[in-house]
């Protein structure tokens, strides 16, 4: 009865107010004519965005116990409710929600990315990651041998492989010792638990490995599959055996909590030690992906379109956190990375930052900027998401409900900022996704205060070049020349100068680059 129970799947739709995506036009499908019939498989079979969701609520209902949906969407205006002193407050969302712990893993497996998995012991962060490797297809045992178990004795052969023992008592040089690579090299699903208990040299193959998708020992090299990446941590602020090396946390898509477990599901407990059921040994055969269909959920997640104003407010965000006054003497170099490359303590750049209101500033809560990698994730996983929830584009709550996710580790706080003392923002300094949440609605009220849907001059400009140069005339470019150097005169006459001014204003020195190397060359050619 219990196996029959966990092995319950939600019917389709699972969520039945999304319309069906309307099928793109193929030029194939004018040879293929208009007698093919569709086999009896193909008309059976789901959409592969329906079969994700349909894994999503199987983990969600029957194996990991986490009744968190704090991934909220509302399709009106959400009841909410105050609590304690403080009036702690709770919404009842009135769209279809997730719980992130289970979402965002499975993301990262549609698109086969890199996910770290926070919390203490117990909470479910290893079983979350195997059930990703069963989904793939892998068998319960497999999974669980391919698993990498940090701890302070691993050696790079440990992680990757050993030379062959014949080969090292033969071999005339080493390119001839054969390595023995270990199996779960190849696997479309990698577990490493316990990550920061790894020691740094074995760090840096591991690096090697999820960075460029090749492992390497005595100058031989393996290519590996592209893999979706899980690894685990029971304290992600340091409190591992070994300080993990920069550049391996920045390779790192999403970081993901585990959250406490609810008391009020202990019966939930109680049934499955009753019945000695393992919901990871009993998966449906239904929600299970061959390596074609993940094939084909990464290219249909790339068709899902990023409509102009979303990316607009996106690009403007983004655009907040770089710019750093007193960090430098040329334009081009007042960045926050500069600081951090020259070692300066923060604290001493950032008093300097006197022309800014800090408490309206978003960028005057971060010590650092947002990365290239960050950028195209959170491209990646916005994309997914609405591909999940069955859109047929990203809306601008996909992107405000993943950033969080993306970010929670790429953006370090200031925490001696004055917005941290204002109000109740002191929460922010532990609630890093809430912080993020807060910072993306400060710059989309400034958005919109600025009118820059309307009112944006550089992304006018940006159209009009993006035309190309062919048959511009001297005269037009002589124009378009004048009208940047105005716009940079009215900027430079005000007082006040934030993070996204700096960008604009390099674009608007770019721009007037490329127009000044093409008058040149159009007066040399008369």
């Amino acid at each position: 009865m219990f196996q029959n129970f966990f092995k319950r799947v939600s019917a389709a739709p699972t969520n039945p107010t999304q319309a069906a995506a309307t099928k793109e036009f193929d030029i194939a499908d004018l040879y293929r004519g208009p007698v093919a019939v569709q086999s009896a498989s193909d008309a059976a079979a789901i959409p592969l965005d329906e079969k994700l969701r349909q894994a999503y609520f199987w983990i969600v209902n029957h194996a990991i116990i986490s009744p968190f949906y704090d991934i909220e969407y509302n399709e009106k205006p959400p009841q909410s409710y105050e609590f304690g002193d403080r009036r702690n407050r709770l919404i009842l969302p009135s769209g279809q929600s997730y719980c992130s712990f289970v979402l965002m893993p499975l993301l990262t497996f549609s698109v086969r990315a890199k996910c770290l998995l926070v919390g203490g012991p117990g909470r479910g962060k290893t079983t979350s990651a195997v059930l990703m490797g069963i989904l793939a297809g892998y068998p319960i045992r497999e999974v669980h041998r391919a698993i990498q178990k940090g701890q302070p004795q691993m050696t790079i052969a440990d992680l990757l492989g050993s030379p062959l023992p014949a080969d090292l008592v033969k071999a005339q040089s080493i390119d001839q010792i054969g390595i023995a690579w270990r199996k779960w090299l190849g696997m479309r699903v990698k577990i490493i638990d316990e990550y920061n208990r790894i020691p740094t040299r074995t760090q840096s193959a591991l690096l090697t490995l999820m960075s460029d998708n090749y492992a390497e020992l005595y100058d031989q090299t393996l290519e590996c599959p592209d893999a979706a990446w899980y690894l685990t941590a029971n304290d992600d602020a340091g409190g591992g055996t070994y300080q993990v090396i920069e550049a391996l946390r920045d390779r790192i898509d999403v970081v993901v909590k585990a959250l406490h477990f609810n008391s009020r599901f202990l019966g939930d407990l109680l049934e499955r030690i009753e019945s000695r059921m393992r919901p990871e040994e009993v998966v449906p055969a239904e929600i299970l992906f061959t390596e074609e269909e993940g094939d084909r959920l990464q290219k249909e997640i790339r068709k899902i379109p990023i409509p102009k104003p979303v990316m607009r407010r996106f690009e403007f965000f983004v655009s907040q956190f770089e710019y750093c006054e007193s960090a430098a003497e040329q334009f081009e170099y007042k960045t926050k990375d500069t600081v951090k490359l020259a070692a300066i303590e923060w604290h001493q750049v950032a008093a300097n930052e006197t022309g800014k209101d800090k408490l309206k500033d978003v960028g005057a809560q971060t010590k650092n900027g947002i990365s290239v990698r960050a950028v195209m994730t959170t491209l990646n996983f916005v994309k997914a998401l609405a591909y999940f929830r069955g859109s047929h584009e990203v809306a601008l709550e996909d992107l405000r409900q993943i950033l969080p996710f993306v970010l929670h580790d790429k953006l370090v706080a200031d925490p001696d900022c004055p917005f941290f003392e204002s109000g109740d923002n002191s929460v922010f300094r532990s609630d890093k996704v809430a912080w993020i949440r807060k910072m993306f609605d400060m710059s989309c009220a400034e958005f919109d205060r600025l009118d820059m849907d309307t009112q944006d001059q550089v992304a006018r400009l940006n159209e009009q070049f993006q035309k190309g140069l062919d048959g511009v005339d001297e005269r037009e470019v002589r124009k378009r020349l004048i009208e940047i150097e105005r716009i940079l005169k009215s900027w430079s006459d005000s007082r006040k100068f934030y993070g996204h001014m700096y960008d604009d204003v390099l674009k608007l020195k770019y721009l007037h680059q490329r127009y000044t190397n093409y008058l040149r060359w159009l007066t040399w050619k008369e």
